[in-house]
């Protein structure tokens, strides 16, 4: 996270009235509800999730073995398990 200087982007009366509560310390403001992404939406890394985790179950439907699948992508044959029966469930 980046800190930002609150002079540099709030009104001076806003800031004014922030001060009378918190001066020269860290503070917090979350994002809002109707604004918050879900995890991995920003950067991307959910829908590469998806595609490797559809390429895996493709491999494994045309006779890839679950060892084999962990092994190629470095990862328990128990966690290609769980991808397959999530996989299964999607179609």
């Amino acid at each position: 996270m980046k800190y930002q200087n609150a002079q540099k982007k709030l009104p001076k009366k806003l800031l004014l009235d922030i001060q009378q509560y918190v001066q020269g310390s860290y503070l917090y403001i979350p994002v809002c509800q109707e604004n918050k992404k879900r995890w991995g939406e920003s950067s991307g890394y959910k829908q590469m999730l998806h595609e490797r985790n559809k390429e895996i179950f493709q491999k494994y439907s045309s006779g890839m073995s679950a060892k084999q699948l962990a092994e190629h992508y470095y990862m328990t044959e128990h966690s290609i398990r769980r991808i397959i029966r999530g996989q299964r469930g999607q179609y």
